[in-house]
This record gives C-alpha cells, sequence and structure tokens, in this order.
C-alpha cells in the first residue's frame, strides 16, 4: 500500500488565511476577466473557495517544480472555468501575477479553455465537456496498479453529467475500486441555456453515484472548512472512488451575478444590463465581492 500524505487539519488562523486568499482570488479574477473581454463569470467565482482550498491547503504540490512525479494530479473536466485556476495557480507561484492579464490573448500561455501543452501542471486539456471523468479514473487506475501515492482530483460541472461518457467513466472507477480518485462536483444548477432542472434534471444525484457503487459526500461550496473535511474523509474510503457534491452560488461573492444562467459565459463590461450597467460592472463586483464566513473587507486589501 502506497504512502498517503494526510492533509492537514485545518486551523483557524489557516481558515482566515484561506478566506482572505480566496476573496483577493475573486478580486483578481474580476479583473483578469474585464480586461480580456471575454470568458466565464459566474462558475468561476463560485468555485473560488474550491481552488483556494485545493492549492492551499489540500494538494500535494509544489510550483517550483510543477511536474513533480509525486504530485497530486487535479484536472478539471469543464475547461471553460479555467480562469479561476489560472488565478489560483498565480497566487500559488506557478506564474507570475502579472501574465493573468493576457488571458485569451493571442500568442498567451492563458487560454479560454486549457491546454497541456501551453501550461506546466495543468494535467488535461478540457474542451469537450464530460472528458476530464475518464481522463481522471484512467490516471487513478495507473496510480493504484503501479502504487503510487498521489491522488487524483478532477472537477466536474453539474451541467456537463448530462454527457454519457461521464458515466461509462463512473462505472470504470467503481469496477476498479479507485479509492484513490476524488471526483468534485460543482453544483451551482445552472448552465448555458438556463438552469439545469429546466435543460435536463439530474435529482435524484446523490441516489445516481451511489447506484455506481461511488461513496458520496455533499457540502457547501464556500465552507472551506467543510470542503477540506470532505477531501480528508476522502482519504478514509478505501473501497469506492469518491465524490464530493458541493453546493455552490454561481457568481459568488457578486449579488448582480449570483443565481442568474446570463452570466455563465459573460465577463464584467459584457454581462446582462438588468441590474447594473456595463460600464459599472467592474467597479460594482469588487466594491460586492466578499467570502462566506464573513471575511472583512479590509483584510483583502
Amino acid at each position: 500500500m502506497p504512502h498517503i500524505r494526510p492533509i492537514p487539519t485545518l486551523t483557524e488562523k489557516k481558515l482566515l488565511e484561506l478566506e482572505t486568499r480566496a476573496n483577493q482570488i475573486r478580486k483578481d479574477l474580476i479583473e483578469m476577466l474585464t480586461v480580456a473581454g471575454s470568458g466565464h463569470s459566474a462558475g468561476p467565482l463560485g468555485l473560488a473557495d474550491i481552488f483556494t482550498a485545493l492549492y492551499f491547503h489540500v494538494l500535494r504540490h509544489d510550483p517550483k517544480k510543477p511536474m513533480w512525479e509525486m504530485r497530486d494530479r487535479l484536472l478539471l473536466s469543464c475547461g471553460h472555468v479555467v480562469p479561476i485556476r489560472y488565478v489560483a495557480m498565480a497566487h500559488a507561484g506557478y506564474f507570475p501575477k502579472h501574465e493573468l492579464m493576457t488571458l485569451r490573448k493571442l500568442g498567451s500561455r492563458l487560454q479560454g479553455h486549457p491546454e497541456i501543452s501551453h501550461m506546466p501542471a495543468l494535467e488535461n486539456t478540457s474542451g469537450p465537456l464530460g472528458d476530464g471523468s475518464p481522463q481522471s479514473a484512467g490516471l487513478a487506475y495507473i496510480a493504484k496498479k503501479e502504487e503510487l501515492p498521489w491522488h487524483t482530483y478532477c472537477i466536474l460541472s453539474d451541467g456537463e453529467l448530462e454527457a454519457g461518457i461521464t458515466w461509462e467513466a463512473a462505472m470504470f472507477a467503481a469496477k476498479y475500486d479507485l479509492h484513490n480518485l476524488t471526483w468534485i462536483i460543482d453544483r451551482n444548477n445552472i448552465q448555458i441555456d438556463g438552469y439545469t432542472k429546466d435543460v435536463m434534471p439530474l435529482e435524484p444525484l446523490r441516489q445516481k453515484f451511489e447506484s455506481f457503487n461511488f461513496h458520496v459526500i455533499e457540502v457547501d461550496g464556500h465552507n472551506i472548512a467543510e470542503f477540506v473535511d470532505a477531501c480528508r474523509y476522502a482519504q478514509s474510503i478505501w473501497e469506492h472512488p469518491v465524490v464530493i457534491i458541493a453546493h455552490t452560488i454561481p457568481g459568488k461573492g457578486v449579488d448582480f451575478m449570483e443565481f442568474d444562467y446570463k452570466w455563465h459565459g459573460a465577463p464584467p463590461g459584457k454581462g446582462p444590463e438588468d441590474k447594473v450597467a456595463r460600464n459599472k460592472q467592474r467597479e460594482t463586483a469588487l466594491k460586492q465581492i466578499r467570502t462566506l464566513g464573513g471575511t472583512i473587507q479590509s483584510e483583502c486589501e
């Protein structure tokens, strides 16, 4: 049995640091998307707390050695939310923060969907929704077969669960008892054409995964302590792959974006104007950004 690095327990001091970091990451995301004039707002804002927890507490990784063989693997299946991953990686030290302002520019490493050949440790190229789940299952299978100690995580959107390839991958993961695989579902209830309940209902989602022989954990995706505990608990499951269903608010932290599917693929300055005029969207978003748990705004300046 390979040696697994236990995820450290979370102290109150570290939790405050993570909440403060998530707040700043949201701010940098807004600035990056505004400069790009293109990209997705709702999903990335909703995933800020999870990416902060992963890069600054959960993952075993080394930004100075991005392709370190013993690193945990983090795959992104829903590639359109990659801006939040870029910001988290920049904060972690994978590349300079000023490079964030090249998002979607010609020749930039920071493309609108992640391209594995452009940036180390992205782990996978993801454009077609659903592809990350079988890729992550394959990596976890290799690690288990060769008794390697790294863990494989994969972030999926709830909308992409409509893709049949996800359930084929789930069958594979369960067949081989890939206990070293954790899927994280961004359950924000929206997709580009509307709300998931209207486009293609997913419930009962928990029971679906349980019927595929996954161990299911449900969390508040904005409660960093709860999410870290779920990742720690996943390490103790030795007979099944694990799925963490993280309930999130699309557009989290910006009142005029929250719960609104029309912000799925729109950046500040080009989004719907029913609440805030486009020329005020960046400024208003930056003023409104907050984290669950009430991090004081001045702490994040």
